[in-house]
């Protein structure tokens, strides 16, 4: 690097010398970078960094349908979900994405299919009944473009 940019030094007779630059990178690699991130978020990835942000998760096979189309509506909104449909308990379902650190788990059940709308508990446990898809989606991208 010394010699593109025509770098020189006065040694000590006074003539031009070319430095030596060592150049040190804390972050070696792509991998440690990302290590070093997991290991300081300890896999609690804030919500515009977590590669999955949200799960929906059915109480049972009815709600399927609505499921989807709440899944599809948060992908064209640019986040990044997951449809659980799997035939296991709620509170495994729920436990499961708890596990993998996903910041929102959107629980959809009879009532919410008739109410057209969610149940939402975050990360730290607290659940909201009876919101609109559509209002929290913008309260997602909100808290993803604020990088909170």
């Amino acid at each position: 690097m010394p010699q593109r940019f025509n770098i020189e030094f006065a040694d000590k007779d006074g003539k031009g010398k070319t430095p030596i630059i060592v150049h040190r990178v804390i972050y070696g690699s792509m991998e440690r970078f990302i290590g070093i991130l997991i290991e300081h978020y300890a896999g609690k990835f804030p919500l515009w960094l977590n590669p999955t942000q949200c799960k929906v998760v059915t109480i049972s096979d009815n709600q399927s349908d609505y499921a989807k189309k709440a899944q599809e509506q948060l992908l064209e909104a640019g986040i990044r979900s997951e449809l659980d449909e799997r035939n296991e308990t709620l509170q495994k379902k729920v436990r499961d994405a708890q596990l993998s650190h996903v910041n929102y788990v959107i629980t959809i059940g009879d009532k919410e299919v008739q109410a057209n709308s969610i149940a939402v508990r975050s990360r730290d446990g607290k659940v909201e009944f009876g919101l609109k898809l559509d209002e929290f989606i913008q309260r997602l991208q909100k808290e993803i473009a604020e990088k909170k």
